[in-house]
């Protein structure tokens, strides 16, 4: 059995052949898109997070919204660049979220990529410290925001305070009691891998992968995912993991699907650099429900993950993308012993 839910990257562009023309088009239209999913029966709805793009930047208003508005499926992150964030206001922000919701956010975090801008983190207010590169400041700033989200106190209260305050030092609020367990760090290499085990995190792997070994991006992908679990298992936590892979897979089940994406399949990994990394990139999957049965079956990582996240183009609109999300829980899931 697996969970699966959509990732959505949250594009937007003026274009006449776009359904999301607008930032306000993306906002709406992902919440719409979540409850059309919960509605059909899927787990999750995760979004990508961009700064200086045309895509969704600010992730709490729009997990709140979602949180308002529905009610079984979870919430979440894939992922938020730590490079850009306050943990204060990251805690407190997603608290409250987390609260609006009932307790469903799944937040994917990381040290981010290649961005839109040079240094973008620099306009937010953040600077590595001496002798740290950006990944490093990215690290310190989840480090500092996993102690913080433990809920344990560490101000100093006020003596003369304008409303009474309990005893003792005080914590972040409002707190959700669980967020830390529901936290997911984005690794790409399985050293990271297995620093993200080490710390009780949940792992989330996504399209791309550093290249360690030259195998196939699901082979590679699937050693991974046995390293994170051999870590956690070491470290000794007391409660389970969990594990997502995203893919773009695409069922062809009418002729709308076929002109979409029943021409130019790519079938094979691509391999590129990402920050002078090499990187393979995993392939798509679109073909009809018979043959995306079998070839699915062949990849070991979605095998070897309990939560799946299909990307989906959002801006073909909801009523498409809602057609895309029904079309593997109905036609693939089953086949596969997802469901």
């Amino acid at each position: 059995m697996k969970k699966i839910g959509f990732l959505s990257f949250g594009h937007w562009t003026p274009s006449p052949h776009s359904a999301v023309r607008t930032g306000a088009d993306a906002l709406l239209q992902s919440i719409d898109l979540a409850v059309a999913a919960e509605e059909l029966g899927a787990d999750g709805a995760y979004f990508r997070v961009h700064h200086f793009a045309n895509q969704l930047g600010a992730p709490f208003p729009l997990l709140a919204a979602i949180g308002a508005k529905t009610s079984r499926i979870e919430i979440g992150t894939g992922v938020i660049d730590m490079r850009y964030v306050n943990p204060h206001a990251f805690v407190e922000d997603a608290g409250a979220a987390d609260l609006i919701s009932g307790g469903r956010l799944q937040l994917g975090i990381s040290r981010g990529s290649p961005e839109q801008v040079i240094d973008g983190w620099r306009y937010f207010g953040y600077e590595p410290a001496e002798g740290e590169t950006e990944a490093d400041m990215a690290r310190r700033h989840t480090l500092k925001t996993l102690e913080l989200l433990e809920g344990e106190g560490f101000a100093r209260p006020n003596p003369r305070p304008m409303f009474p305050n309990p005893p003792g030092l005080l914590r972040l609020e409002p707190h959700s009691e669980g967020l830390r367990d529901r936290m997911w760090w984005g690794a790409a290499s399985d050293a990271t891998a297995r620093w993200t085990a080490e710390l009780g995190m949940n792992l989330m792997s996504s399209t791309l992968k550093t290249d360690e070994s030259g195998e196939p991006f699901h082979v590679q992908q699937a050693k991974q995912i046995r390293a994170f679990r051999e870590a956690w298992a070491q470290a000794g936590h007391d409660h389970e993991p969990r594990v997502s892979v995203s893919r773009s897979i695409f069922a062809l089940v009418n002729d709308t699907d076929r002109a979409y994406f029943g021409i130019n399949r790519e079938n094979s990994d691509q391999v590129g650099l990402i920050d002078s990394t090499r990187s393979v990139f995993g392939r798509s999957y679109a073909a009809e429900p018979e043959q995306l049965v079998k070839e699915l079956a062949q990849d070991e990582a979605i095998a070897e993950a309990d939560t799946l996240l299909l990307t989906v183009p959002n801006q073909l609109g909801v009523e498409y993308n809602a057609h895309v999300i029904e079309s593997i829980l109905t036609h693939v899931a089953p086949e596969l012993g997802w469901r």
